[in-house]
Parts: C-alpha cells; sequence; structure tokens
C-alpha cells in the first residue's frame, strides 16, 4: 500500500476568547478580571488521503472547515495531535511546503485587480522560479482547457466572475501543485461556468493531482467527490465514498402517490412517514423500506385503491446531509447514531472499484 499524501491524526483546535459582556460594569470588569472562554473548533479528526484522490468535506458554518484547511495549508498551528502533507509538516515548514500545494477560495481572489491576469501569471512564474518552458507548456494546457483565450489579457476588474474563477485555477496551478485546496470554488457561478470548472477539476485529477474540496454547493460534490467527509462541531461524523453517503440513512424512498378515490390514512402504517398531504386524492410520504418492504407497499395499496400515479425517488443528497447536521446537534445523537467512520478507508473495496 502506497504511503498517504495526506496523514491526520487526532488533530485538534481551541481557540480562547474573552467574554467581554454587555454593560458597562462588565466591560470594565472584564478588562481587569477577562472571563476566558474555550472554543473547540476541532475535536481529534483524523483522516489519510491517498495521491490522486478528490475528497469532499461537508461542514456547516461555524463546525471547523476553515480551521482544518488553514492548518493543512500551514496558517494555523493546531492545539495537538499531527498533520503531514507529502511529507511535510505544514506549519513548521510552510516556506518549502506552500511551492507543493495550490488554492482556490471562491471568496478570494489571488489575482491582482487593475492588471490583466496573465501579468498575474507571470508574477507567479518568477515566485515559484518556473522556466520559460515550462511555464509556457503549462500556461497553454491550462488555458486552452479553461478556454480563457483572450480573456486573460484583460484587465481582471473587467472580467466576469465566470471568467475570473478560471483565471484563478490557473494561477494556482501554473507551479503544477501534487494538492489542490478548493473553498468553494463554484460559488455564485451560473451553471455552464460550474460545468466548465468541474470539467476541469475531474480533467487535472485524472492526471493525477489530488483535491481536497470543501463546500456547500451539493453539486460540486456530486458531480466531483469519490469519498466525502462531514464534520460536525468539530468532529469527523462521517468518512465514505459517495455511494456509501447516499446509503447512509439513506434506506429511505421519497414517494409521490395519487389515487382514484380518496387515500385511506397511512401514518400509522410502519415505516411510512407522511410529508405533505395535497388532496384527498395525493400525498407526498417517505417510505423507510428497511421497516417496509416497496413491494409490499405497494401490494397493500393496490388491494385498497387505485393508483393513478405513482413515482418513486432516492432521498437527496440534500436531505441526507439536513439529517446528519440536524442529529449532529446531539453529541449523543452524533456518536450513537451519524458515526459512520470507516477506518482503513483504501481497504474499502467498493472505494477502490
Amino acid at each position: 500500500m502506497s504511503t498517504p499524501i495526506v496523514t491526520v491524526e487526532n488533530l485538534s483546535k481551541t481557540y480562547r476568547t474573552i467574554e467581554r459582556g454587555e454593560s458597562l460594569g462588565e466591560v470594565v470588569r472584564s478588562f481587569f478580571a477577562p472571563r476566558v472562554l474555550e472554543v473547540q473548533a476541532l475535536r481529534g479528526i483524523g483522516f489519510e488521503l491517498a495521491e490522486g484522490e478528490l475528497l469532499g468535506f461537508l461542514v456547516p458554518n461555524g463546525a471547523g472547515k476553515s480551521t482544518t484547511l488553514k492548518i493543512l495549508t500551514g496558517v494555523l498551528h493546531p492545539t495537538a495531535g499531527r498533520a503531514e502533507v507529502m511529507g511535510f509538516t505544514p506549519w513548521r515548514e510552510r516556506r518549502r511546503y506552500v511551492a507543493h500545494i495550490g488554492a482556490v477560495f471562491g471568496q478570494k481572489s489571488q489575482l491582482i485587480w487593475d492588471i490583466p491576469p496573465i501579468d498575474s501569471f507571470h508574477l507567479n512564474k518568477e515566485i515559484y522560479g518556473l522556466s520559460k518552458r515550462d511555464f509556457d507548456a503549462t500556461l497553454g494546457e491550462l488555458s486552452d482547457l479553461l478556454g480563457v483565450g483572450e480573456v486573460m489579457r484583460r484587465p481582471t476588474r473587467q472580467l466576469s466572475l465566470g471568467e475570473r474563477m478560471k483565471c484563478e485555477f490557473i494561477m494556482a496551478m501554473l507551479h503544477r501543485p501534487r494538492i489542490v485546496f478548493l473553498d468553494e470554488p463554484t460559488i455564485g457561478l451560473d451553471v455552464v461556468a460550474k460545468d466548465r470548472i468541474r470539467a476541469f477539476i475531474l480533467e487535472m485529477n485524472k492526471k493525477g493531482v489530488t483535491f481536497i474540496l470543501t463546500t456547500h454547493d451539493l453539486g460540486d460534490v456530486e458531480h466531483l467527490a469519490k469519498r466525502v467527509i462531514v464534520i460536525n462541531h468539530g468532529e469527523i461524523v462521517f468518512d465514505d465514498s459517495m455511494a456509501g453517503l447516499k446509503r447512509h440513512l439513506g434506506a429511505r424512498r421519497m414517494v409521490h402517490l395519487a389515487t382514484e378515490a380518496p387515500l385511506p390514512e397511512l401514518d400509522d402504517t410502519a415505516g411510512v412517514t407522511v410529508t405533505e398531504r395535497v388532496s384527498p386524492y395525493e400525498v407526498l410520504l417517505e417510505l423507510d423500506v428497511s421497516a417496509l418492504e416497496l413491494n409490499r407497499f405497494i401490494k397493500a395499496l393496490q388491494e385498497t385503491c387505485v393508483i393513478r400515479d405513482l413515482s418513486i425517488q432516492e432521498p437527496s443528497i440534500e436531505s441526507i446531509i439536513k439529517e446528519i447536521y440536524r442529529k449532529g446537534e446531539s453529541a449523543e445523537l452524533t456518536r450513537d447514531i451519524i458515526i459512520h467512520r470507516i477506518k482503513g478507508h483504501k481497504e474499502n473495496q467498493e472505494y477502490q472499484e
């Protein structure tokens, strides 16, 4: 088994802050006798990442996404634990380490606003010490893949968001990093620009580039991620393949049912949860197929009513993630119900396929 490109063990980060109060007296007291509060952003997370993986991080706001990224890119020191990326400890060897990584942040630009992206690219060429031959070859390859052409010769401020994000990717990958961190890379983009960016990421991943993607856009995760990690309240509560995410809390089907005659009461049926009663003849419901098989459910319906229309869908990724986040609000539920961590993930046969 090859050495993982990323190894994280028992990584924790605690922030200290001072509670100042609201009234003048509380503010004065906090100045002389401050009340220090500790906030745990990460609570001993651990995972490994093989070279060439495309990992999706799903994290609700305030649950440790930015902290994890900042530690892995060397910006922050953890309170405890270990992280190693390509043999580097990011926060200790940052100067050498950053020459081998790339980063794209959807809400922060690396491009210089008043000059064309091509000039920013040349600036990066000098920063990373790239030869003219390597620079020209890489720039040509990336600009062709992203279709920027003459776009990169216009001032950055005149570019559309989609055009700018394509240039951001070139900026991040000119030095051919082995691993790239993506934070909301398609935020605000239209569907055409999103498709182009997603196709580019997949193409670079096929060439061996490792990606860590953090996003709230579940479309990005569905289209890109081969593996998903969900962090909630600073802990990993799910670590498996994309197919595993769909199965997790997903022994359910979303059913739209319409009948010729008024529907009987279904709320008391084991395994059936009515989510919306559209009319006496039409209902939306959730079927737990582990408690009531789909065939048995349909057969029972046919014995009591004439079905006019029936559609069955798997639960959406959005509903599964909402369920994980909702139940993750309770630490006990997180541990007893949600935890689905796959240790020795690379031995998971489904993932390998």
